[in-house]
């Protein structure tokens, strides 16, 4: 067994309005963002099923051509090699939970 504190894991800052946080396990990463108003998650796909939700503040996906805003307690799953974008319509705190383990984040 293992314990994690978001306090104490690592923030790595990816561009002035966003920093991450990622805890890897045997077959699944999850990760902690918090993002400025304005900050954006350029369209990509990648191998691994996410499921991204927002903890506060308010996010706008793009998956696969279709747009929506969750807010805080809402989340979405994300398939395999599917398209998708992220904007921070606000101040936010999302979590994102990715299988198999994002090995190019280690």
């Amino acid at each position: 067994m293992e314990i994690f504190r978001w306090s104490e894991v690592e923030k790595r800052r990816l561009d002035p309005l966003t920093t991450r946080q990622a805890i890897h396990g045997e077959s699944i990463t999850i990760a902690r963002f918090e993002v400025r108003k304005g900050s954006r998650v350029a369209e990509h796909s990648h191998p691994h099923e996410q499921i991204s939700s927002v903890q506060s503040g308010a996010v706008r996906f793009t998956v696969g051509g279709e747009n929506l805003i969750l807010r805080a307690g809402e989340s979405v799953r994300i398939p395999p090699h599917v398209a998708h974008s992220a904007e921070a319509l606000e101040d936010s705190v999302a979590i994102d939970t990715f299988s198999p383990p994002r090995e190019d984040w280690k």
